[in-house]
């Protein structure tokens, strides 16, 4: 029972188990199916404890690695495949120099993680909050990160350790409301999750809104799923998630069911399987099935998952990506942002023709560093 638990099961499972009796699959249809790739990181250079100098090795690997890797392929609008790090204000600043200039040399963008608590003798409560996401839009913006052509302020979110809106106990976020200062703030959609814990919401593989409850935790354990023609105005803010579901890994000779969650790192590799996995999970808007969304996740910081990120074991995904499913037939494949995949999302839901390529900067145009 602990090992169910420990996994968060009880959370999801129920809900998957449902989800596959009466599944979505993808239309079947002579246009092709259009696949937009996302790969978020929770950037945290200093992981670990580490300190200065092996945190600044950590990011040169990223500034020499990532273009050296990226620029061997290209999707079917010729782009590289694109990285948003999101990196989280505590840690110190010096480093999102480098960033900026991968995102500036069109390798992706950069987004806000943040880590906050409600323990003594610094506790969070929404002012605090409030106060903290301030400070990190200020103090980024002096990059040009968050900061749009017209001088407003936009992100996307990951909180850290999975506990949104205080889904993980006062100990690691302690603020119910934060979906809605989150919305005051300028956040545009949150990719914290999937998750394999308590913080794991019932609504799995789906995009949807929800809406704060500013008395009570997790206020997005259930919503409305973004639907093509139908814009909800009683809604705070869109959640996209990636896969989460179970699948056959194999051990030897035998195949044994695993717990899929769309992430990479050193202890659950990229594989073809799970690549046909995700796409096959068909995270979709509503009334709009051949534009389907992969969002994936890694910890990009500690070297011990650089392979995974730009080193070899990300050089076959890529070409796998590439090979099965950039065909221009059946498959259309395009590597995006955090901002253009809700920027895409957007143009499904309003009902826009054409390709997804079109709708990369269609309501949050680039960040003025890009």
């Amino acid at each position: 029972m602990s090992k169910f638990t420990d996994k968060g099961l009880q959370y999801w499972l129920p809900h998957y188990l449902w989800q596959q009796l009466f599944k979505k699959r993808a239309r079947k249809t002579k246009k092709p199916l259009h696949i937009m790739f996302c790969f978020v990181d929770h950037f945290e250079p200093f992981h670990g404890g580490v300190d200065f100098k092996t945190a600044k090795q950590r990011v040169q690997a990223w500034v020499k690695g990532y273009p050296a890797m990226a620029e061997k392929y290209r999707d079917a609008d010729g782009k590289p495949p694109q990285h948003t790090w999101f990196y989280p204000p505590h840690l110190n600043h010096i480093f999102l120099k480098d960033l900026v200039g991968l995102c500036n040399s069109n390798y992706g963008e950069i987004e806000m993680h943040l880590h906050h608590n409600h323990m003594e003798p610094f506790p969070d409560t929404s002012e605090t909050l409030r106060a903290k996401i301030k400070k990190c839009i200020d103090d980024y913006s002096k990059y040009g990160i968050f900061c749009l052509p017209d001088g407003t302020k936009r992100f996307a979110f990951i909180h850290g350790d999975w506990s949104l809106d205080n889904s993980g106990g006062p100990k690691i976020c302690g603020v119910n409301d934060e979906i809605l200062i989150l919305k005051e703030m300028g956040c545009f959609a949150d990719f914290t999750f999937p998750s394999v814990n308590k913080c794991q919401a019932k609504m799995i593989n789906t995009i949807y809104y929800c809406k704060d409850d500013p008395k009570l935790p997790k206020s997005y354990d259930s919503g409305v799923p973004v639907t093509v023609g139908n814009i909800p105005l009683d809604v705070d803010l869109m959640m996209i998630t990636g896969p989460i579901g179970i699948r056959l890994k194999r051990k030897g000779k035998l195949l044994w069911p695993a717990i899929e969650s769309g992430s990479f790192g050193y202890q659950n590799k990229p594989t073809p399987q799970r690549v046909d996995t995700w796409i096959k999970t068909n995270i979709h808007v509503n009334g709009r099935p051949e534009w389907v969304f992969v969002k994936i996740h890694c910890h990009g910081g500690p070297e011990i998952n650089h392979d995974v990120a730009f080193g070899e074991q990300a050089k076959d995904i890529y070409k796998y990506l590439l090979n099965k499913y950039n065909d221009g037939v059946n498959y259309i494949l395009h590597f995006v942002t955090s901002r253009e995949m809700y920027n895409i999302i957007k143009a499904a839901e309003s009902g826009c023709q054409g390709t997804p390529n079109d709708f990369r900067n269609y309501l949050i145009p680039k960040y003025i560093y890009r």
